[in-house]
């Protein structure tokens, strides 16, 4: 059992107060505030590097905050050490006979589970044990109806890269504070293809890793198929055969890997029925690698697309079908490209990797994985306001839990609003 100091919760009477000392006082600076209905407590989160506080603001008169401030004031009310799996923790607990206040978890800030041991097993504190939201990987199948389309979000299962590696530059007290990593510095990930179902025909935006990987390249990535994306088709009644285009972002192996499956000794095309759509300056780019680019594309995945005759090209921005349009991103590779649905007057984005998870709408939150960061950076800039502003619903391809959601921004602090 690994525990990492998460914050200390710090019990307040007068919250304006509180935050003029920390605050404005010492500077600090204060996430927007978050209420948490299953303890009648108004959280506000200060981040202080490696771990955090926490100001606890009592919501209703008989909540537990409320009655420790009128029993002993103002104070150090707990601590919480993060952990991997709180539920694996409880139990690692109990068989050794420690006091617990709850024996299941429950919802905490920040999406998190939560869960507290009585005071008298851990000398007088109260300590709260913490998942993030993040340490757990959610998937589901989901339908949304956007206008004229459509829009189904499936899944390929779960996959781990490095922390440092998905977050570049970022210190690791700081994305740690989002991602908790394994004991190999992983990061658990979605692998979260798109379906898009029109008059014109049924698209997937991508198509995950696929079953191509060596034992010991699954080891390698954490490859988990236990579900995958013939497992999240079937959820929504469809399968392979129903899809009629496969659009790529770009040809990285965790997008385009399940373009092909091995039967035999054959790589054919997964989909049978379809056309594969690619950017043809992306094409020539994976099929001619470089030292830097090699390891991310894979031929098996789609050379055999190319001697089946399935493959499309296209080498400009604009629509490409009846409310879905393509614009070029670069960055990550030099023709990334993200995907527009447009219709009845809204937008949802499919941003790929230029905002793999709800971690990284934060400008400078770019991965050590993009060969142009800086251009990743002018783009990312320009089109989170613009997603802000005009309310764009984003799809996150790569985020452990959160499918969908729109970017929101209180006093300088973004976050996602999920909806899928």
């Amino acid at each position: 059992m690994k525990a990492i100091l998460d914050h200390v919760g710090i019990a307040v009477q007068d919250i304006d107060k509180a935050l003029a000392f920390y605050r404005d006082a010492l500077g600090l600076e204060v996430e927007a505030a978050e209420d948490v209905e299953s303890q009648r407590v108004r959280a506000h989160i200060i981040p202080t590097g490696q771990g955090a506080l926490e100001l606890l603001e009592a919501t209703a008169p008989d909540s537990p905050i409320a009655r420790y401030v009128d029993k002993r004031g103002p104070g150090i009310h707990h601590v919480t050490l993060r952990v991997e799996d709180v539920r694996a923790t409880l139990d690692h607990l109990r068989a050794r006979g420690v006091r617990l206040i709850d024996e299941q978890p429950r919802p905490g800030a920040q999406s998190s589970l939560i869960a507290f041991i009585h005071p008298s097993a851990s000398h007088g504190v109260l300590v709260e044990l913490k998942q993030h939201a993040s340490a757990s990987v959610t998937l589901a199948s989901r339908r949304l109806p956007w206008g004229d389309l459509e829009l189904v979000s499936v899944h390929d299962g779960v996959f781990r890269l490095d922390g440092g590696a998905m977050f570049g530059v970022v210190p690791r007290p700081e994305w740690e504070a989002q991602a908790t990593p394994d004991d190999r510095h992983r990061i658990p990930l979605g692998i979260r293809p798109l379906v898009v179902e029109a008059d014109w025909g049924r698209m997937i935006i991508d198509c995950g890793v696929g079953d191509k990987m060596s034992v010991d390249e699954r080891d390698r990535y954490g490859l988990d198929r236990a579900r995958h994306l013939d497992h999240a088709l079937a959820d929504v009644g469809l399968h392979a055969d129903a899809i009629d285009l496969v659009l790529a972002t770009h040809l990285h192996f965790d997008h385009i890997g399940g373009a092909t499956v091995r039967e035999r000794d054959a790589l054919t095309p997964r989909f049978p029925r379809a056309r594969y759509l690619v950017r043809a300056a992306e094409w020539e780019d994976a099929t001619h690698p470089h030292a830097r680019s090699r390891a991310s594309y894979r031929p098996d995945d789609f050379l055999p697309l190319a001697e089946a005759g399935v493959v499309d090209f296209h080498g400009r921005d604009g629509e490409i079908r009846a409310g879905v349009r393509v614009v070029r991103t670069g960055g990550h590779c030099p023709e990334h490209q993200i995907v527009f649905l447009e219709s009845a007057g809204k937008t949802a984005v499919f941003v790929a990797d230029l905002i793999p998870t709800t971690a990284h709408v934060r400008d400078a939150w770019i991965m050590g994985y993009d060969l142009f960061p800086m251009e990743t950076l002018a783009y990312k800039t320009r089109f989170i306001r613009e997603a802000i502003d005009r309310e764009y619903l984003i799809f996150f391809e790569h985020d452990p839990r959160v499918s969908a959601g729109y970017i929101r921004e209180e006093q300088g602090r973004r976050y996602v609003e999920q909806v899928l």
